[in-house]
């Protein structure tokens, strides 16, 4: 199945039977136009679904850890071969540039592979206390059924992300994915259906309801683990209903991400790294350099080079390949992208490029730089979520570090640096989880994903990612 328009058609199929009559339209952010018409899943739907899930739960838990990665190795085999569809219809409601969009599905189905090969070796220990009284075993047991909750800026990569290493630790899944984006998600429900998912293992919801469905699935009683990707906003309330009744969260929450430039920088390799940085899925991105720091002696160099690159970007439909910026998510991002840029004029910065709305349907924003912009400008506290890039100058390795940290959030960092030890000692300096050295992207299905502070709590990805659906249990004993 490699038509776009049969696995739009099969995804909305196929979505849970037990769908209302409630309906809402995905939208063409490139033309605000109708991609498609799915059902709206309510309170009712969600609990039905857990009650499902739920049941399913024994079976699956105590199905060989074999059998599950051979279903999960199956899975990416499918979506490798519908790799070009998927990315279409990812382009379709996102508008993403079809290039990020393929690459997006690779990296998504790579986390079936991933943990594939992860799910045969959720490994115990065997151990002896110091008294020499017990035998110690430890064992990890499938946590139980999962919510999972997802945004709209990588809708195939954050599902398969929490599925993938959901169901090799042997759990039930009920994936909520973002209002704007439901259909890849449902396209991956039918994929993971045709690789031998049994029925009532893997359930997604779309609906335009989505707080009352998150929070009808963290009052079931089955559910025992909530992993959701999201703003720190909205992470900090679902921690508090999650606290209602113990249940274990993993949250990737909101990032600012700053990207420093130290003295001794190969100039071209940072413009070629903040180019990957920033515009990945068009500065939509949790992980997207957010801040721009850099060391005055390499300042005027880069920001040449770095306005010169992000204003010769393509910008239009993500369906056409000779585009390389699609638009915002909406009207709404479209409109906070020049409220930040105005932000950052007001505070004294220059626009080197891009900075305003263009004229025509969409919500197109084009790449924006902004120079000269103070280290205490307001904007630098927001997380941009868009295709502008402030940039600050700054006299010394230890301002830039200052101004790196000076922020409540600690997701990823950048540093690019001339000389490996000053590199590596900057980036220890950063309070962020994930810091990219010399390069542009730090995600990878075997590296853990998550951050510090209100960045969130937890890791996804490598084998921190589906310990999260796990308990360890101990057993004592003697021989």
């Amino acid at each position: 199945m490699t038509d776009v328009t049969a696995l739009l058609d099969a995804a909305v199929a196929t979505s849970d039977p037990w769908r209302g009559d409630d309906t809402f339209d995905v939208l063409d952010p490139a033309t605000d136009e109708v991609v498609r018409t799915v059902p709206s899943a309510t309170p009712e739907t969600a609990r039905q679904s857990a009650d499902v899930a739920a049941a399913a739960l024994g079976p699956w838990a105590a199905s060989t850890p074999r059998s599950r990665a051979e279903i999960l190795r199956r899975t990416f085999e499918i979506m490798e071969g519908e790799a070009e569809a998927i990315a279409r219809v990812i382009v379709a409601e996102n508008g993403k540039a079809l290039a990020d969009a393929r690459s997006e599905t690779h990296y998504a189905a790579d986390f079936f592979r991933w943990y594939s090969e992860e799910a045969v070796r959720l490994d115990g220990s065997l151990g002896r206390s110091p008294s020499g009284g017990n035998r110690i075993l430890t064992s990890h047991k499938p946590i139980g059924v999962a919510a999972l909750v997802t945004p709209w800026n990588f809708p195939a990569a954050m599902a398969t992300r929490k599925i993938a290493p959901a169901l090799a630790a042997g759990c039930t899944v009920v994936l909520k994915p973002a209002s704007e984006t439901p259909i890849t998600a449902l396209v991956i429900a039918d994929v993971l259906r045709r690789a031998g998912v049994p029925e009532g293992v893997v359930h997604v919801l779309p609906s335009a309801h989505s707080s009352a469905i998150v929070g009808e699935l963290l009052a079931h009683p089955a559910v025992r683990k909530l992993s959701f990707t999201g703003s720190t906003e909205v992470g900090k309330v679902l921690l508090r209903s999650a606290a209602d009744r113990v249940v274990s969260a993993s949250m990737e929450l909101g990032g600012n991400a700053p990207f420093v430039v130290l003295p001794g920088a190969d100039v071209d390799a940072a413009v070629a790294g903040a180019m990957l940085a920033k515009m990945r899925n068009g500065g939509q991105a949790c992980t997207a350099a957010n801040r721009f720091i850099v060391h005055e002696s390499v300042a005027e160099a880069f920001v040449d080079r770095f306005s010169a690159a992000m204003g010769s970007l393509a910008m239009g439909p993500g369906h056409d390949e000779r585009n390389q910026l699609g638009p915002v998510i909406n009207r709404a991002a479209q409109r906070d992208m020049q409220s930040l840029v105005d932000q950052a004029l007001a505070s004294g910065g220059r626009a080197r490029t891009g900075g305003a709305v263009p004229v025509g349907p969409g919500s197109f924003y084009p790449a924006t730089v902004v120079a000269d912009v103070p280290g205490d400008a307001p904007v630098l506290r927001e997380e941009i979520f868009g295709p502008v890039a402030p940039v600050s100058v700054v006299g010394s390795v230890d301002e830039a570090v200052r101004l790196a940290n000076a922020t409540e959030v600690g997701l990823a960092g950048y540093v690019y640096a001339g000389d490996l030890a000053q590199g590596l000692a900057v980036a220890e300096r950063l309070d962020v989880g994930m810091v990219g050295l010399n390069r542009g992207v730090v995600s990878d299905p075997a590296a853990p994903f998550g951050g510090v502070k209100e960045s969130g709590l937890g890791r996804e990805g490598a084998e921190e990612g589906i310990l999260e659906y796990t308990e360890v249990q101990m057993i004592a004993t003697q021989w």
